[in-house]
């Protein structure tokens, strides 16, 4: 996030590398993904990310592979119950607590720090809890 990019690019560009996607590639598949994807906050972007990288490494190949797809759906279910109990919500707009869809949100989010106060920790909590399951 510090480079500028976005809650999900932060998170799936930290695993790029070791899930074999090139860190562009990375960066825009994960684009719209950010403040809860495309400033709806609905699934915060983080989340979004990990639950990305989750597919690359985990994800059905094939329609037809329900293990893989099991597989992929608990580990999900485990990042989002983890990240949840850490951060109270899953949800951007709990998270920030502003609407990022108005002015007057966009400038509550700078004033008040909201990305060094609560998007850079999820991110880093996200990436914690997805090294840990994955």
């Amino acid at each position: 996030m510090d480079a500028g990019g976005n809650c999900a690019q932060a998170v799936l560009r930290a695993f790029a590398a070791d899930l074999g996607l090139e860190q562009g590639t990375a960066m825009r598949v994960a684009a719209g993904f950010g403040a809860g994807m495309g400033r709806s906050q609905e699934l915060c972007g983080a989340v979004t990310g990990a639950v990305m990288a989750i597919g690359l490494k985990h994800g059905a190949p094939r329609p037809d592979d329900a293990e893989a797809k099991e597989r992929t759906y608990a580990l999900t279910r485990e990042l989002m119950e983890r990240f949840r109990a850490e951060f109270g919500s899953c949800l951007c707009r709990d998270l920030l607590r502003v609407d990022l869809l108005t002015a007057e949100g966009q400038r509550q989010y700078k004033e008040r720090d909201l990305g060094a106060k609560v998007c850079r920790p999820c991110v880093r909590g996200a990436v914690r809890i997805l090294e840990a399951i994955l």
